[in-house]
């Protein structure tokens, strides 16, 4: 998929790995619709995408994944202002295991609402125009982080459906391709306090600081393997591990095919 022209919403796109991967986006000439809760830092980096791209190549919505109804008008004012969507980035999420509650809200249950919400204009059955949508999990979604298991569990969730989705587009003919990102530690606000996220593991950050020090990564790199997910056409229910200096496309055993 060339990305000239065409219309990606990024949800948590105000900072760390959303912000990147906006401006990768916008530097291979798609317009993006920037989503998140946090209306300071969007409409700050609006601000200075404004400068560097100019002010139609971009849209600011102050948006919760959590609520239904700010999704719809988010995406509706996409529509109204783009012409319709190509590009689905599900980013927006968090890492608190003493609010797990919350996490599950927005790292799964954000996610699936706003791919469904989205579907309705982009799947080809229903006057769409089809595309792709990228949904953010971790290599925690592939393997235990003994530390954050809510956490762990999302980003399973999130892996899960995102394969199931694209199994169920392709037999249905949405005309819509399912990827999951999937990178260890970036260097983020999310990441840099990890170590007073962990909850009633608190007693396991020695234990997860083992982990960070095998490497983290870069917010760039991150987007690199997005742009990967969005531009190859023969990428559907993929997960792309990223790891320091490597990406690797998962294989998972084979039971309903």
């Amino acid at each position: 998929m060339a990305l000239n022209g065409r219309i990606a919403v990024v949800t948590g796109a105000a900072m760390g790995i959303g912000k990147a991967i906006t401006e990768i986006l916008l530097q291979n000439r798609a317009k993006v619709v920037l989503l998140d809760v946090n209306e300071t830092a969007g409409k700050s980096l609006k601000e200075a995408l404004d400068k560097q791209y100019g002010q139609e190549r971009t849209l600011f919505l102050n948006c919760d994944v959590e609520s239904e109804e700010q999704i719809k008008a988010a995406l509706k004012k996409t529509v109204e202002t783009f012409g319709g969507i190509d590009i689905l980035c599900n980013n927006a999420g968090i890492l608190d295991e003493s609010k797990w509650e919350k996490t599950v809200s927005i790292n799964l249950t954000g996610v699936i609402r706003v791919t469904y919400l989205a579907l309705e204009y982009m799947n080809k059955l229903t006057g769409g125009r089809g595309g792709v949508i990228v949904l953010t999990a971790s290599l925690a979604g592939l393997g235990p982080l003994l530390s954050c298991p809510v956490y762990t569990a999302t980003k399973h969730g999130v892996i899960g459906f995102t394969r199931a989705m694209a199994a169920a587009s392709s037999a249905s003919g949405y005309g819509i391709r399912f990827n999951a990102l999937c990178p260890t530690f970036v260097q983020t606000d999310l990441f840099s306090a990890i170590l007073d996220r962990l909850g009633q593991f608190s007693h396991l950050a020695d234990a997860t600081q083992q982990f960070v020090d095998k490497g983290v990564l870069n917010v760039s790199e991150v987007a690199e393997g997005l742009l990967e997910l969005v531009t190859d056409e023969t990428k559907n229910g993929e997960a792309l591990m990223v790891l320091p200096n490597m990406k690797n496309y998962m294989t998972f055993p084979t039971f309903f095919q």
